[in-house]
């Protein structure tokens, strides 16, 4: 199919997590995108493993954000370098980068410096805590803005529990959603850019992400002024709606309403639980977790998971098993929405990655390109967008300035 964003260029000029997840997307979507990497070290997660793909040097971490990319090698603190970026600039319709503050001014490579290349660019830039402010100069990493912008004050066990204390979220989730508010931001971008003719500069922070996804617990924070605190695998709002451990492991209740909660208590052999007012409606059950949570939790240990989440479905009480990784990409409703892909790769034999997870009609929109080498597509893309550089190609990679 023709893919929405197909006729788009994006020059790349990020590395890490959260540039990348957004450029993968904007690339799944149909984007031309051309990874401009340091000739000699790459995107640093290239290296961060193990476990790397066979027959590489590449890390799994380098392959979850850069499939369908075009890897060009230029170092950009050399002048020669820094005309090669601006050449390609020309013949692009959004630059993205994740620099500090500032950083790449000195290479003529900032906003306004482009800008005067390509009158209509859009250009967004990722920073750990955005383009002004006290700390605008601070170099920012997912753990420290899960930390700073309060997810791990309320993700992990409350402080009198055994095991209490804050934790972080398994995945990077703060660079993942600052990824996803990058690609919407361009997406919108390109769209007043149709209406408008004119480009513009893009400000996207992990910490203001951060905060903005705080959803819920930041609103329960400003509507009653106090602080939520960490709550384990329960939740500030709705009960019970948490993890419970059973005969054999654990699953997870998630009761949203009343109804599901009366369900829930047929089948758990708890009438009386149903019919109590303490417990009747959602808003008494958050005022009386304390009393009811050890209730349910005497029953659901009395008996093995596969029990209660057969019972519990077939009563249309919201239900599941805690996954390992291995049973996630063996579930049945994984594999038939296809969401482990398999593409060729010219050094492994082939490379398995995760699906997008949107589907237009029936088609999942991935790229059909794996993540690229290390400059692997160096010289076929100056040769194609700067072909007034061709001649030079030679000597910048005897220089070391490209590869």
């Amino acid at each position: 199919m023709d893919k929405p964003l197909t006729g788009i260029r994006v020059l790349d000029l990020s590395r890490i997590l959260a540039g990348p997840w957004c450029s993968q997307h904007l690339a799944d979507m149909g984007a031309e995108v051309i990874k401009v990497e340091h000739p000699q070290r790459g995107d640093d997660t290239r290296g961060w493993g193990p476990p790397f793909l066979d027959n590489t040097r590449d890390a799994a971490y380098y392959l979850c954000a850069n499939r369908g990319k075009q890897s060009v090698a230029i170092d950009i603190a050399q002048p020669e370098g820094q005309r090669l970026v601006k050449e390609l600039v020309k013949s692009c319709d959004v630059v993205l980068e994740n620099f500090k503050v500032g950083g790449l001014k000195r290479y003529g490579l900032d906003y306004e410096s482009l800008k005067a290349v390509k009158p209509d660019l859009i250009y967004c830039s990722i920073t750990g805590f955005g383009q002004d402010g006290p700390y605008a100069n601070r170099a920012g990493y997912d753990f420290l803005l899960q930390g700073m912008g309060g997810l791990m004050g309320v993700t992990g066990k409350p402080d009198s529990e055994p095991g209490g204390g804050p934790v972080k979220v398994g995945v990077a989730v703060t660079d993942l959603f600052t990824g996803m508010y990058a690609a919407t931001s361009i997406l919108s971008a390109l769209i007043g850019r149709d209406r408008t003719g004119e480009g513009t500069c893009i400000d996207v922070s992990l910490m203001d992400v951060q905060v903005g996804v705080l959803a819920n617990q930041a609103l329960n924070y400003l509507t009653s002024g106090k602080s939520p605190g960490r709550l384990g695998n329960a939740h500030p709002n709705i009960v019970p709606y948490q993890a419970f451990a059973t005969q054999d492991g654990h699953i997870i209740l998630a009761v949203g309403n009343d109804t599901q909660f009366q369900r829930f208590c047929n089948v758990a052999g708890l009438p009386a639980l149903g019919q109590d007012e303490r417990f009747a409606t959602n808003r008494k059950r958050v005022e009386n977790r304390a009393l009811l949570i050890p209730e349910i939790e005497r029953r659901i240990a009395e008996r093995p998971s596969e029990f209660w989440l057969k019972a519990l479905e077939e009563e249309g009480v919201p239900c599941g098993p805690i996954n390992t990784m291995d049973q996630v990409f063996a579930d049945p409703q994984v594999q038939h929405r296809n969401m482990k892909i398999t593409l060729p790769h010219d050094k492994a034999g082939e490379v398995n990655l995760v699906s997008n997870p949107v589907r237009f009609g029936q088609t999942a929109l991935n790229a059909e390109s794996p993540p690229p080498g290390l400059g692997e597509h160096t010289f076929e893309v100056i040769r194609r967008l700067a072909p007034e550089q061709a001649d030079q190609l030679e000597s910048l990679c005897a220089q070391g300035i490209i590869r």
